[in-house]
């Protein structure tokens, strides 16, 4: 997979963010693999099929911040929010595209989603989990956007199981003091060599704080997945 909690970035995380406000955001509890997952679903009241995005957090973080943080493009835009809750245990990385698909399923029973316009965003430790879905979950998503995160060395592998080479944003702070650019730039390569259309976006005075930089960014995601619906 990505990238173990810990792995290739050595990177431990206890940001919690802002304080949670998610008027709306209903929890989704959904059964998947033998076990109980629960996750935040914010739908859009504009009718016919939505575009949605999977939303995955930090370790230390919260499924209400990523939501709140995305909560107005989205009411603008008419866009799902799909943002489950991420066990910070080894064991779930294995199982995070089985558990993605599951919420999305759940989520598709009783939300009209376009299926041409799921996207994933990730931050961080959900940045690693975006690259899983990258690669086990070609056949569902259409793009993918990460912030502070990259892929650790003896996990390039992972990008031999995508079936179709997904668009990739990647945000990175100039000034992160956990995740190095240089590390972020052999991201970028390897997904390029792989056949992945990557774009990378360095951010000036920028640290590790998602938060600080989510509004800009989250627009730029947006902008960057509405030219890459899924064929």
């Amino acid at each position: 997979m990505a990238g173990r909690w810990l792995a290739g970035w050595m990177v431990l995380v206890l940001w919690i963010g802002p304080p949670s406000r998610c008027a709306g955001a209903a929890t989704g509890i959904v059964q998947c693999e033998g076990q109980t997952y629960t996750y935040l679903c914010l739908r859009s009241s504009v009718p016919g099929p939505r575009p949605a995005i999977l939303l995955l957090h930090g370790a230390g973080d919260d499924p209400k911040n990523m939501v709140e943080a995305w909560s107005s493009l989205a009411a603008r835009e008419g866009i799902v929010l799909i943002a489950p809750a991420l066990p910070r245990t080894p064991a779930f990385e294995a199982m995070a595209p089985r558990v993605f698909r599951c919420v999305l399923e759940e989520v598709a029973r009783t939300t009209h989603l376009d299926s041409r316009r799921i996207f994933v965003f990730g931050n961080s430790m959900g940045g690693y989990l975006a690259y899983d879905a990258l690669a086990f979950l070609s056949d569902r998503i259409a793009a993918v956007g990460v912030h502070a995160m990259g892929i650790a060395p003896e996990y390039d592998g992972i990008l031999d199981q995508a079936d179709r080479k997904a668009p990739v944003a990647i945000y990175i702070g100039d000034r992160d003091p956990l995740v190095p650019l240089a590390g972020i730039r052999r991201t970028q390569n390897l997904l390029e060599r792989r056949g992945f259309p990557t774009r990378l976006t360095v951010l000036e005075h920028h640290d590790h704080d998602y938060y600080a930089v989510s509004g800009p960014v989250n627009a730029d995601a947006w902008a960057f997945f509405r030219l890459h619906p899924r064929p």
